[in-house]
């Protein structure tokens, strides 16, 4: 082991969170590490195995160097030189075969404990029920599966492998030097307090620098990532703020430019004294060691191994010193997947729970009402970018709403913004459940029903219809994917937009873009449409699928929706006149009640809130409809 070794430790050592620092970590995280290393224990076994026996070699070069000096050059023994240098080239040999061994079991632990942390927090995040979603930052979340994830594996690869080789390099080596010359071994350990203090002061500085800077990377990158997206570039080019979005930019970057400099000029600090004590540690041992050769007390070939153990010894030590830091950072990475994985979904699927029958079409809400969940409740303090304190409670959104929809009708929501439409098509697949009352499909309550055969009787189609970055085939797949090409263009057919894929180079195969932001929103909006054509649910849900549509486009997708909502029950949050006047019952809604219900003509008739909204916000469609 060269003097450089117990650099990377050392390094590791003061990259370390301030929770290590001061040693937070929660009762129990060390039985549930274990519990992950479960299933790879005959790999960590071997590792273990092949590490004691690298590092017990670090002895035996040292030594044969003694032996070679000794009996061989000073003793004009020509053989026992030839002898002692095969068996060097042996151990060097043996050395690098171990050194192989240990990477790869080294890699088959972290790589294995990385994947097992992934899957597991991706399946529970996705999970998650929507309001986790509106409050994470998905930078942070990402962060937790990647970063946190890797420092959570160190702890069964680089930081177990330091812990055992160091132990037993610091232990065979101190024996070595002490069997050699206890005088020396002495004085050289009498200079490791130094070393120790040198390492734990530079430490506690940096590890609060290293965290600041860790964050301005994270509030660098959520700028970028805000910014990069089509939606943030689309913002950005309407408003043309450029020099305001450099500035800001550039002050970000330049506190992550500062915190690097100081913490490269203490990082520079730190390797000196790395540097310094080895080099005044070798002096004494030649400067005593000398001494005691020319008195005849030391044999040269003993000074030469002392010298070389010496640097053996060093590293070892070094990193031993930190150990507690080390293995604390590694709990903390594990606490912080822990944190996550340990975050219940406020929507779960009952113990007891049994499939909606097929063909169940039935929709009714019984005496709902609907209050959001505190922050506490669905996410984490540190997933958010902003403190989760909240300046007030949101209240109750919806207030004792009771309605039924028969197999096959269509109940139309209206009413002015935030009256609770979209919150109340949003507790249909259970994206909330309600706080009170019941919503039942098929007689059932769909908190007694699987999740999956909810999903799969209950389909929507959104205001901003969502696409993957994949082809328009991956994005129909995608609510069928054992759907045959035939059922896809069916679909597209009936979505009033299989003569748009027709026409395109790549057909099918095309990619859509960014959230789909290759194809116009009309044609995102009819894709979408076909998309739930392919799925085929009994109920669907319409949350102002035609808004913020020019008229062809409009005209486009209405007939695309005629063919989506033919023989199912729906649920249509209204905004344009065509759709209301169809329906065969509109709830009007106010400040989350339902104020007025009835058909458009009775509506109408009565006067009130219905008819206010109709002559402010349907007359104009009235006056441009096609007679």
């Amino acid at each position: 082991m060269s003097l450089g070794s117990g650099m990377g430790p050392a390094w590791r050592h003061m990259r370390t969170d301030r929770d290590a620092v001061a040693n937070r970590v929660e009762k129990g995280t060390v039985r549930r590490v274990l519990g992950f290393a479960g299933p790879h224990r005959a790999l960590i076994t071997w590792f273990l195995l092949v590490t004691v026996v690298d590092s017990c070699l670090v002895v035996v070069n040292p030594l044969l160097v003694q032996r070679l000096i000794d009996d061989g050059i000073q003793k004009d023994n020509g053989q026992l030189i030839t002898v002692i240098a095969a068996l060097m080239v042996v151990v060097a040999v043996l050395g690098a075969v171990l050194s192989v061994v240990s990477g790869y079991l080294s890699s088959r632990i972290g790589e294995g404990l990385i994947f097992d942390l992934r899957t597991q927090v991706f399946a529970h995040v996705q999970r998650q029920s929507l309001a986790f979603f509106t409050r994470t930052q998905t930078g942070a979340l990402v962060s937790r599966l990647n970063n946190d994830v890797i420092g959570a594996q160190r702890a069964f690869t680089s930081t177990l492998s330091t812990v055992v080789a160091s132990s037993i390099s610091v232990v065979v080596v101190g024996i070595t030097m002490f069997a050699l010359s206890w005088q020396i071994t002495l004085l050289c350990l009498a200079l490791f307090p130094v070393l120790l203090l040198t390492s734990r002061w530079v430490s506690k500085r940096i590890a609060g620098l290293t965290h600041e800077q860790m964050d301005g990377n994270a509030d660098m990158g959520n700028v970028m990532t805000e910014r990069f997206n089509v939606g943030g570039a689309m913002l950005l080019k309407l408003f043309g703020h450029r020099e305001t979005e450099d500035a800001l930019f550039a002050t970000k970057a330049a506190r992550v430019r500062d915190l690097g400099v100081r913490i490269s000029l203490i990082t520079r600090v730190f390797v000196a004294v790395m540097l310094l004590i080895p080099a005044i540690a070798t002096a004494l041992v030649y400067g005593v060691g000398g001494h005691l050769a020319v008195s005849g007390a030391l044999t040269i070939g003993t000074l030469t191994a002392l010298a070389t153990l010496l640097l053996r010894l060093l590293g070892p030590l070094q990193s031993l010193s930190n150990v507690r830091i080390d293995v604390m950072t590694a709990l903390v990475s594990f606490e912080r997947v822990f944190e996550v994985l340990d975050l219940p979904s406020m929507v779960q699927e009952a113990d007891d729970a049994v499939p909606l029958p097929p063909g169940a079409a039935s929709l009714a809400f019984d005496h709902v009402d609907f209050t959001y969940p505190k922050a506490e409740d669905i996410s984490l303090a540190s997933l958010e970018a902003i403190a989760r304190k909240e300046s007030r409670e949101s209240g109750e959104v919806l207030r004792d709403i009771t309605f039924t929809a028969e197999p096959g009708q269509m109940v139309a929501l209206v009413g002015p913004s935030g009256a609770g439409k979209t919150t109340t098509t949003h507790l249909v697949a259970r994206l909330y459940d309600p706080t009170a009352g019941a919503v039942r499909i098929g007689g059932r309550d769909v908190r007694g029903v699987t999740l999956q055969s909810l999903e799969d009787t209950v389909g929507y189609v959104t205001q901003d219809a969502h696409m993957f970055h994949e082809t328009i085939r991956a994005n129909l797949l995608y609510a069928r994917p054992d759907a045959s090409d035939e059922q896809i263009w069916e679909a597209l057919e009936a979505g009033q937009i299989a003569r748009l894929v027709r026409s395109l180079p790549d057909g099918l195969d095309t990619v859509v873009g960014d959230r789909g932001y290759r194809l116009s929103g009309g044609e995102r909006q009819r894709l979408a449409i076909a998309r739930l054509l392919l799925k085929a649910p009994a109920i669907v849900v319409l949350d102002e699928a035609t808004a913020h549509l020019d008229s062809e486009s409009e005209a486009a997708v209405q007939r695309a929706l005629d063919a989506a909502l033919e023989g199912r029950t729906s649920l249509v949050i209204a905004h344009r006149l065509s759709t209301v006047r169809n329906a065969d019952e509109i709830l009007v809604l106010d400040e989350g009640r339902i104020v007025q219900s009835g058909t458009h003509a009775e509506l109408l008739a009565q006067g009130g809130l219905y008819a206010d909204l109709y002559r402010t916000q349907f007359v104009e469609d009235a006056t441009t409809a096609p007679a």
